[in-house]
Parts: C-alpha cells; sequence; structure tokens
C-alpha cells in the first residue's frame, strides 16, 4: 500500500470562495482511477499541544502500491488539478508512506 497526504495553505486563508474552489478541486482528483481511497479534511476542532491546524485542507490519498502513485502523479486529472488550483496556496506539504 502506499499513502499519500498533502497538507495545503491557502494564499487568502480568509477566502471562503478560495476554499471551496481548492476543496472543489480535490472532489475532482478523487476520479483518478488508480486511487483506491481518498479523504478531502480540514482541521478538526481538537486543541492539543500536538495538533497543527494551520493547514486549510488535506487530501488523502490510498494506493494498491507505488507503480499507483506514480501513474497518478502524471493522470491529466492530477495535472489539471495542480494547473487549476496551485495559485489558490502559498505551501503544499506531502507525505508518502508505505507498509512498515
Amino acid at each position: 500500500m502506499f499513502v499519500h497526504h498533502d497538507y495545503f495553505w491557502l494564499k487568502n486563508p480568509d477566502s471562503k470562495e478560495d476554499k471551496v474552489r481548492l476543496l472543489e478541486g480535490l472532489s475532482h482528483l478523487s476520479k483518478v482511477n488508480t486511487i483506491k481511497m481518498f479523504h478531502i479534511g480540514v482541521p478538526a476542532a481538537t486543541n492539543r499541544d500536538v495538533m497543527d491546524r494551520s493547514y486549510a485542507a488535506s487530501w488523502l490519498a490510498i494506493f494498491d502500491d507505488q507503480p499507483a502513485q506514480d501513474s497518478y502523479q502524471k493522470d491529466p486529472i492530477h495535472l489539471k488539478f495542480v494547473d487549476d488550483c496551485s495559485s489558490l496556496w502559498s505551501k503544499v506539504i506531502v507525505y508518502g508512506s508505505v507498509d512498515a
């Protein structure tokens, strides 16, 4: 299994319109056929010292393996998402993990 997790910070964090556009873009991104499961999220209202709630949205995608994730990176749907939405974010952090 390959787990791909992105965290997005908006250039205009107070813009509801920008957040909606990003969330809609992530929703379209879920159509990539190599994705087994996905989750689109926003920060939980949990306040603990170890929590980072500074991001605007998160994207979690689970793939069968690294080749499936590699295919996702080149998929036209993913490339369109980057073209359409990259102007919205000031920062994105990407994590990838595989079974231990």
